[in-house]
């Protein structure tokens, strides 16, 4: 069942989301070589903790971890770990923040240390398409229009779609329908309408879209050893147009 949110529930997920935005800021700062995984898992959890939140993921289905962090050929939901990162690395950090009962949903790709050409350009595509999938979403518009656009355009530069996982409705539990995929006709799927909060997160890839799991159940990878970038936010569908509760240029931040 689509849900839409009131404006007191719209107003404690946009504090999740500005109190996630800082723990991405902060992040942001650490990705260095030497640094492991498990050591940002380890700040996260503190940096919530410190600010009154919880990370909603941990014991979600049995998930043991703060965030997920997923490393070059990991599409998603990798464990955090005590591997150093090296120079040249890409890392997604996803993490759900709850703060008092708000929900909040972001993923952000970082490199350790300075990117190549073809790394910026990755990164380049999948921030885009982040955007060009949130121009799409206004009331009236289709599900079909966010993944269409998403797809037209990562394709368009080259870049693979991931199929097997998909944006989500969310709040006041993690995944809410409805699902949001990231490819897609233009026209067709639920229509979009004011009050509904969605997570739009392409997962795009250097070379073929398909996945393979490890043994954990958890961790996806691509199949053919191409990186994978990931770019998420939470989206409000509003009258005055998307609204991102999890924007890390907020100036109220």
């Amino acid at each position: 069942m689509i849900t839409r949110k009131s404006k007191r529930e719209i107003e404690m997920m946009h504090e999740a989301g500005k109190l996630l935005a800082k723990c991405h800021k902060e992040i942001s700062n650490r990705m260095k070589p030497g640094v492991t995984t498990k050591e940002i898992d380890d700040f996260v959890e503190k940096f919530l903790a410190d600010h009154g939140a919880t990370p909603e993921q941990k014991g979600y289905s049995g998930y043991p971890y703060a965030t997920c962090a997923s490393i070059n050929d990991e599409i998603c939901h990798g464990f955090p770990r005590d591997e150093q990162l090296v120079k040249g690395d890409i890392v997604t950090i996803d993490m759900v923040v709850n703060l008092n009962g708000g929900l909040a949903d972001s993923a952000w790709t970082y490199v350790v240390g300075e990117p190549d050409e073809d790394t910026k350009k990755l990164l380049e595509v999948t921030k885009n398409s982040l955007y060009k999938g949130i121009e799409q979403a206004m009331p009236g518009k289709r599900i079909g229009d966010i993944g269409h656009a998403i797809q037209q355009y990562a394709e368009g530069e080259g870049f693979s779609v991931v199929r097997d996982f998909t944006g989500h409705g969310i709040g006041p539990t993690i995944h809410e329908d409805p699902h949001i995929p990231h490819f897609g006709i233009a026209g067709k799927g639920p229509r979009l309408k004011e009050g509904m909060v969605v997570t739009i997160e392409p997962m795009i890839n250097e070379g073929t879209w398909q996945s393979k799991m490890d043994d954990n159940n958890w961790t996806a990878r691509t199949t053919d050893g191409g990186r994978s970038a990931q770019y998420e936010h939470t989206i409000v569908i509003s009258k005055e147009g998307p609204m991102i509760l999890t924007d890390q240029d907020d100036e109220s931040l």
